[in-house]
């Protein structure tokens, strides 16, 4: 007799992933940017009061990172680390805009040029069509 098929054990790995993936998301850059690095919210995050609940008592945060750390050394050493480093070149980028969106998507401001372009190729497309028909009128007589 063969050797039986091996049953298939990595099937609940997919919710495992899952969770492990929301559990470790920390804010967007665009929000820091917009929210946080502003002098008074940054003070506040900075100076919280105690509370149980977060890590650190929610005494050491790192704002760019949008983490807690459990002691002043913890955060101290995180701000040396790559990780960091890299946050910050990334939040001196300005963050994408709606409005940016918009134009990448193509419904931007309309400056005129595309009301022409569009005056443009309507009059082309009539002559074209003419020329069609015309075609089409002689092909049947």
């Amino acid at each position: 007799m063969g050797r039986q098929r091996r049953s298939r054990v990595h099937k609940a790995q997919r919710d495992v992933h899952r969770a492990a993936r929301t559990r470790v998301r920390t804010r967007d850059l665009d929000l820091i940017q917009h929210n946080d690095l502003q002098p008074e919210e940054r003070a506040k995050l900075e100076n919280q009061p105690i509370d149980e609940e977060k890590p650190g008592l929610g005494q050491h945060y790192c704002v760019e990172c949008a983490k807690y750390y459990e002691t002043d050394i913890a955060l101290k050493t995180h701000r040396k680390t790559k990780v960091h480093r890299r946050r910050l070149k990334d939040l001196r980028d300005p963050a994408y805009t709606i409005e940016e969106s918009e134009r990448a998507v193509g419904l931007g401001r309309d400056n005129g040029k595309d009301r022409i372009n569009a005056e443009i190729n309507a009059k082309v497309g009539d002559k074209a069509g003419e020329a069609v028909q015309d075609a089409k009128m002689a092909d049947a007589a």
